[in-house]
């Protein structure tokens, strides 16, 4: 079977499919029919996904092809236009996926553009095989709507939107050989992924990823094992947001409190972008096991290889914010 066969198929399928009932009340799901339903969507995005200089633009399957739109950027909001497809006007709409945004955040900003339900984003978010994601993402979206930005129809349906932002994912990854390259460094791509949400996170400067990323590679390599003891992790797990972390948040029992809990959270905190990925890939040669940021006003962040020198970070980032 073609694609086009099985967009047909599938498509068909779908416009005769009722709401369905929620999860696990009734059956299981049809896998076979999920697997051929996640082929067609992969295969749509990949089609109806084009290209303009940085930018995707994003169309329904049932929408009329039109000529990309020239974009020059404009912000990181969401902005409406017009283009005009034969006698319909359709007003599409111009939005940027930030680097380090969750998976939460890149939902109600989607429903927003588009005027759709949220409820629609996260129940279509939860059926990561339809929307294209690979095996290694064992089916959780959070991390792999790639950053960007994309231009979207009016009559694209949230499995198209959200299956467009892992195909920009799919082709970053391969550009990165992300794959291989986890492997060469004695990781999966799933924690290689991890590594670079955090990075992501962590970083005010792209300048320092690859400096953070050593730190989190040393420290996961370390012996005896050396907890991470991320803040952004411990947020994260808590759905929080901000840098400042309380004593009581350190004691959460959340699989993401890295002070707590050895190695890795489960998966990613946010979406990384391409100099956040390579810096997890290749992270810079260094004994670091530290970093601070020693004054946030000025985005500075520095690095140590000892406890003691880490307290002496500790110190500088004290008297900057007594002055600052």
């Amino acid at each position: 079977m073609n694609i086009e066969d099985l967009l047909r198929e599938t498509l068909s399928d779908m416009a005769h499919e009722e709401q369905p009932p929620p999860p696990g009340r009734f059956f299981p799901a049809d896998r076979n029919r999920s697997r051929r339903r996640g082929l067609a969507l992969a295969a749509a995005a990949a089609v109806t996904v084009m290209a303009v200089g940085s930018t995707l633009v994003v169309q329904g399957l049932s929408s009329p092809a039109a000529a990309p739109k020239d974009f020059t950027g404009r912000g990181s909001g969401e902005t409406p236009a017009e283009t005009r497809q034969g006698q319909t006007t359709l007003t599409v709409t111009t939005l940027t996926v930030k680097e380090g945004q969750r998976l939460t955040q890149i939902l109600k900003q989607l429903s927003t553009a588009t005027g759709r339900p949220l409820a629609e984003f996260e129940r279509a978010a939860k059926d990561g095989e339809a929307l294209g994601l690979p095996a290694y993402a064992k089916g959780g979206l959070e991390g792999f709507p790639f950053p960007g930005t994309y231009e979207v129809s009016p009559t694209s349906s949230p499995d198209e939107l959200l299956a467009a932002t892992v195909t920009r994912f799919n082709r970053a990854a391969q550009d990165s050989d992300l794959v291989a390259g986890a492997g060469r460094v004695g990781r999966t791509p799933l924690e290689i992924l991890t590594i670079a949400s955090i990075v992501q996170a962590e970083s005010t400067d792209k300048r320092d990823m690859p400096k953070i990323a050593r730190v989190i590679h040393n420290r996961l390599n370390h012996t005896p094992e050396m907890k991470l003891s991320l803040d952004s992790t411990v947020m994260y797990g808590l759905n929080k947001f901000g840098a400042k972390v309380s004593n009581e948040d350190l004691r959460s029992r959340s699989p993401y409190n890295t002070y707590a809990h050895l190695g890795l959270p489960p998966g990613p905190i946010c979406s990384p972008g391409a100099d956040a990925i390579e810096a997890a890939l290749k992270p810079a040669a260094g004994p670091w096991l530290y970093f601070v940021k020693t004054d946030r006003e000025k985005g500075i962040t520095k690095f140590a290889a000892s406890e003691s020198e880490f307290l002496k970070l500790v110190e500088e980032f004290k008297k900057n914010r007594r002055t600052g």
